[in-house]
Order: C-alpha cells, then sequence, then structure tokens
C-alpha cells in the first residue's frame, strides 16, 4: 500500500483523487475536531447536526457513511466513532485502523484520505500511530492507497517510519 500525506486544511481537500474520505469522532467531545472538524465545516455542519440529533453518537466501533459531494471532493465520508477520549488508548487505536480498513474493504475502496484515529487530536505521536497501523493493515492487498492526514512536521516523522518499515520488510522478503 502507498501512503500519501494531505495537510489538515479546507483548502487541501481538493488534492487527493479518491472517493472516500474516513475520519473519526469522539463521544465525549463536542463540537468535533481534526478532520472531522475540517470535513464538517466543508459539509455546512451536518456532522454537528447528525450528532445533536443522536442520529450518531461517536461511540466505539460506530460506523456511518455520509454523502460528501457537492460540497467536498469525496463520493462519501465515512464517520467512524472512537468511544470516549480518556479511553483511548494503543488497544482502541488498533480496533479504530481495523474498523477503518474494513469498512472500507467492504465498500471496495482501494485509495481513500484517512485520519489514524487520535491523530487530529494529538491523542497518538505520528511515528507510533504509523507503527501501529502498519502492523495492523500488513500487506493490504485491498488498499492501493491512503492519504494521512497530517501537518507538515507529523509527515517527516510519518515518512521516515514508513521507509524503514519497507526496508525491513524487503529484508524478511528475501
Amino acid at each position: 500500500m502507498d501512503i500519501r500525506f494531505l495537510a489538515p486544511d479546507v483548502r487541501r481537500l481538493d488534492e487527493a483523487p479518491v472517493e472516500v474520505a474516513a475520519c473519526t469522532i469522539w463521544r465525549d467531545e463536542r463540537p468535533v475536531r481534526g478532520f472531522a472538524g475540517v470535513l464538517d465545516w466543508r459539509l455546512g455542519g451536518r456532522l454537528s447536526a447528525l450528532l445533536m440529533s443522536g442520529f450518531v453518537r461517536g461511540d466505539a466501533g460506530e460506523a456511518l457513511l455520509v454523502p460528501g459531494k457537492p460540497h467536498v471532493p469525496f463520493e462519501k465520508v465515512l464517520v467512524l466513532g472512537l468511544g470516549d477520549r480518556a479511553a483511548f488508548d494503543e488497544d482502541a487505536f488498533r480496533q479504530g485502523v481495523s474498523h477503518i480498513a474494513r469498512t472500507l474493504e467492504g465498500l471496495r475502496v482501494r485509495r481513500a484520505v484517512v485520519e489514524l484515529p487520535g491523530r487530529g487530536v494529538g491523542g497518538i505521536d505520528p511515528e507510533r500511530a504509523i507503527t501501529l497501523a502498519l502492523e495492523c493493515l500488513g500487506p493490504a492487498p485491498e488498499h492501493d492507497a491512503w492519504w494521512l492526514v497530517e501537518d507538515a512536521s507529523a509527515q517527516k516523522l510519518v515518512e521516515q517510519r514508513v521507509r524503514s518499515s519497507q526496508r525491513v520488510a524487503s529484508i524478511h522478503d528475501r
């Protein structure tokens, strides 16, 4: 799987040629922040309205697919709940990444913009996040590319970790 990057900026959303964007929300944090907040703004508050109505709550394991176009360049926005922010740990991160991957596979989406669980609010550092994500995904032949939502400083750390992981994988493949 190819790892690419998209800055968490409203103006940059149009740069990734994908059909789905995946973001996460907490059950106990309003308004939504991170990539979900950026998407909510571009969707005219649709995510906030769904939260206020109780249609979606942000419970761990919850998933909602929302139409994206014409407000964002993506056909669909996948919103996944993470539960309470205080309960977030590496196990919850792994479960979130696995849930994103399985849901995208079920939708037959091979290329997506993804904010890794907890990254939008600094709940896990970028190097640890990509290490765990790569462990969860394995070779991931079902996915061609993920555009990770990261700012410039985190992108460099993640790129270094991905390159290091690829070197290790190529050594083990021999």
